[in-house]
């Protein structure tokens, strides 16, 4: 082990009752440790951190185990996990920040560690929806609600990270907001991908529709080519459409029709068509990037003896319509542009699902 980690792990290990109170807030002190869930902060009493102990060896300050999980280890991976890293460069600086350590000069700064994955890469994806939590009662489902979605059934694909890396680009410092993280998966079911909607926690406005103040508040890592967010298991009928948002407006008034969302017009174009799927339903934005992807994929369905059928916004796109004309007018629309039959499969009438 390197000088600066020995260095950070001390320091860490010094103040390791504010460094779980920190990291940790599910959990409390009981005697000598500090007791939680898990790594991710999941309320319980599994795992617990050494608050007291010597300064080496494995009964020192921070170190950690988990009896349910068999995990272990110390304070910068507690870090790590809890802040969705996967470059120890990061999280050296983030136990620096926390300690308000000064910064060092990285210029000539070794490799110390290796990181868990590639940045980017599907194991990092996989990481960081692991770290993350179930939507109800968090920001996330605040955030979805404001932008008009409650009809929430079928949204594992969606978590809450509430500390969720932001860094603009390489020269700037690593920022921390809470975000909604979504699971692209392949038509198997694995993960080989993640999207991140970083969240303002101040709330919602007409102008950042909930959306944290950053230039860049969505972002994408892993494979996605191909792949998708998954809202239901498709048979032989599904929907496809860009935005996570844009979809899940969709299903406030198909609350039974499975839906993908392929998280780009360029990545719509593209996705693979399940074995079972005979009829597909293209939402629409309604911009030249979207008229583009929806013409590819109507030629691309075609040559794969699949129905594809467009459907249109009135407005921008479909949570514009939600947001604005509402829900009725939504229903309205979409009941005259899907197949008679799938009406009565699809769709509720009356009051939304909840």
């Amino acid at each position: 082990m390197t000088r600066l980690i020995s260095d950070l792990t001390a320091a860490l290990a010094r103040n390791a009752e504010a460094v779980c109170q920190h990291y940790l807030p599910n959990g409390r002190r009981e005697g000598r440790y500090w007791m939680v869930g898990d790594v991710r902060n999941t309320p319980g009493r599994s795992m617990f951190v050494r608050l007291t102990g010597l300064d080496t060896g494995k009964d020192r300050a921070g170190k950690w185990a988990d009896a349910a999980s068999g995990e272990n280890g110390d304070l910068l991976d507690i870090i790590r996990e809890r802040c969705g890293l996967a470059d120890f460069a990061e999280v050296a600086e983030e136990a620096r920040r926390f300690l308000s350590l000064p910064q060092p000069d990285t210029s000539a700064e070794p490799k110390l560690r290796p990181s868990s994955g590639p940045t980017g890469s599907p194991r990092a994806a996989r990481r960081l929806f692991a770290m993350a939590q179930p939507i109800t009662g968090t920001l996330v489902e605040t955030y979805l609600h404001n932008r008009g979605i409650t009809a929430l059934q079928e949204t594992g694909a969606l978590r809450f990270h509430p500390c969720c890396y932001y860094r603009p680009d390489p020269s700037y410092a690593t920022e921390t907001w809470p975000a909604m993280i979504a699971a692209v998966t392949d038509l198997d079911g694995r993960i080989t991908g993640a999207h991140r909607t970083w969240l303002d926690p101040d709330g919602f406005t007409q102008t950042n529709l909930g959306k944290a103040p950053l230039d860049t508040p969505r972002r994408a890592m892993g494979n996605l080519l191909g792949h998708a967010v998954r809202f239901g298991s498709v048979q032989d009928v599904m929907a496809a459409g860009e935005g996570i948002e844009t979809m899940l407006s969709l299903r406030m008034a198909l609350p039974l029709m499975p839906m993908v969302a392929a998280l780009s017009a360029a990545h719509l174009a593209a996705i693979l068509f399940p074995v079972p799927l005979r009829r597909l339903y293209i939402a629409r934005d309604n911009d030249p990037a979207g008229n583009a992807a929806m013409n590819r994929l109507i030629d691309k369905a075609r040559a794969a003896d699949i129905v594809a059928i467009p459907l249109s916004p009135q407005l921008g796109d479909f949570n514009e319509d939600l947001r604005g004309p509402g829900i009725d007018a939504l229903r309205c629309s979409i009941r005259m542009q899907i197949n008679p039959e799938d009406v009565g499969r699809f769709m509720t009438f009356g009051a939304s699902v909840e």
